[in-house]
């Protein structure tokens, strides 16, 4: 069964790029209705979008009244994708605004929305945009970028439009997620090309990289553990990107929630003490290591060879922890001339300011080249399906930026991480290949 799809498109430069995103859906099988507002059609002319989607292209809230068409488009889809999504259109949503046909189908739509905003840094940076897109995720929807390049003019930074095959490939593994099956008459949706695909730059082609991923586990006895709520998703995604782009990757999984990636050679440990010794030996000659791994700060100091009983009348239990050895400062502390370390930090910090400052202190303190900040929550960072992350370099500067899918995000990092290898060349924004979430 097609998936009836309302490609929703905003007034900015981007615009262009929704025309491939059309394209594919179309190309799917997919039937795409276009609801573009009056401003994106100052960037891309309706002839252009009614050929492309092969269905007739409405703006305006007035025309079909009789069949109530303002709220029909929204209640017929199956999904809805809106690309690119300006800081004006962003806040509109999130104030529930329907003051354009845009906001009127949305507004009268049950289906999954997934939003790609394009604009430049600063109003991406900007506490109402942030504030905007996060009520967004807490409503559900999904939000595929903003990637980091050049934008309009001489500026670059974070704020690109990500790339067509990437919001594709996003949007429809949303369909799938809410049980949504895409594919018509025989024809194969589409969905995230394989990690070896030809469309991932090779920039990392020969090199040696170790990721850590999943989360420790701290046996108490034989049936339980001290553990943390890290699936290794962000983790996973990495050692796939880095492999789809080029790279002899080694993954050192502790406990993953979901499945290896293709194409990496995987080492299975559980506790901190095990995931110490497997990097230790795997870090030997890498070219890049990177630290995803949630590792337990603490172990208990015995552990019990049969499972621990309730005691009657005994309300409460002691139990004694000791400290773990903290790896990615023992690797930041051992010589590593030629190898770029990058380290991961989970805070709960809800203030951007404070956590960059923890960021920052947690770096030194580290000896990583660079680490990539991110906030966690009950309902944020571990085990969702996107993540949001600043990267703090060597001079505690901030070099980048990236959110979205996990799978966007890996590949933000190593674009930084790309750049800063020894004979590695600054990528170039305008040039630079897709990266198929």
């Amino acid at each position: 069964m097609a998936l009836n799809i309302v490609v929703g498109i905003t007034g900015g430069i981007a615009a262009y790029k929704a025309v491939s995103v059309v394209r594919s859906l179309v190309l799917a099988g997919h039937d795409v209705h276009v609801v573009p507002t009056e401003s994106a059609l100052r960037f891309v002319g309706r002839p252009t979008l009614e050929a492309i989607s092969r269905n007739p292209v409405q703006t305006d809230l007035f025309v079909g009244v009789a069949e109530v068409r303002h709220v029909a488009i929204g209640q017929a889809a199956d999904l809805i994708v809106i690309a690119p999504a300006t800081a004006n259109s962003i806040a509109k949503l999130a104030a529930g605004l329907a003051d354009d046909l845009l906001g009127n189908t949305v507004l009268a739509s049950e289906a999954p929305v997934v939003i790609a905003p394009a604009m430049h840094t600063e109003m991406w940076r900007h506490p109402a945009t942030q504030a905007n897109i996060a009520t967004l995720r807490d409503r559900g929807v999904t939000i595929v970028g903003p990637a980091v390049g050049q934008l309009t003019g001489t500026d670059s930074g974070p704020g690109r439009l990500e790339e067509p095959d990437v919001i594709v490939a996003a949007a429809l593994d949303v369909a799938r997620r809410h049980g949504l099956e895409a594919s018509a008459s025989g024809v194969a949706p589409a969905a995230a090309p394989d990690a070896a695909s030809p469309a991932h730059p090779q920039d990392l082609a020969g090199r040696r990289i170790v990721v850590s991923a999943g989360g420790t586990r701290e046996p108490l006895d034989p049936v339980r553990f001290l553990g943390n709520r890290s699936s290794g998703r962000q983790g996973v995604a990495i050692a796939e990107a880095a492999a789809a782009r080029g790279a002899e990757v080694t993954l050192v999984a502790a406990n993953l929630e979901v499945p290896d990636p293709g194409g990496c050679r995987v080492r299975a440990v559980s506790t901190a003490l095990e995931l110490r010794d497997a990097m230790t030996e795997a870090v030997a000659g890498a070219d890049v290591v990177v630290m995803a791994a949630a590792v337990a700060d603490y172990r208990p100091a015995t552990v019990s060879e049969a499972k621990i009983k309730k005691v009657d009348g005994r309300d409460h239990m002691t139990l004694e922890l000791v400290r773990n050895p903290d790896i990615l400062a023992g690797l930041g502390a051992s010589p590593h001339d030629g190898t770029l370390l990058v380290g991961f930090a989970a805070e709960t910090e809800a203030d951007p300011v404070r956590l960059l400052e923890l960021g920052r202190a947690k770096r030194r303190a580290k000896g990583a080249d660079l680490l990539v900040v991110n906030r966690v929550g009950w309902t944020q960072g571990f085990a969702a399906d996107e993540n949001a992350v600043t990267i703090i370099g060597p001079a505690d500067e901030v070099v980048a930026e990236a959110s979205g899918t996990k799978m966007s995000v890996a590949h933000g990092i190593l674009d930084v991480v790309a750049a800063r290898l020894p004979d590695g060349d600054e990528p170039d924004p305008t040039t630079k290949e897709p990266h198929p979430a």
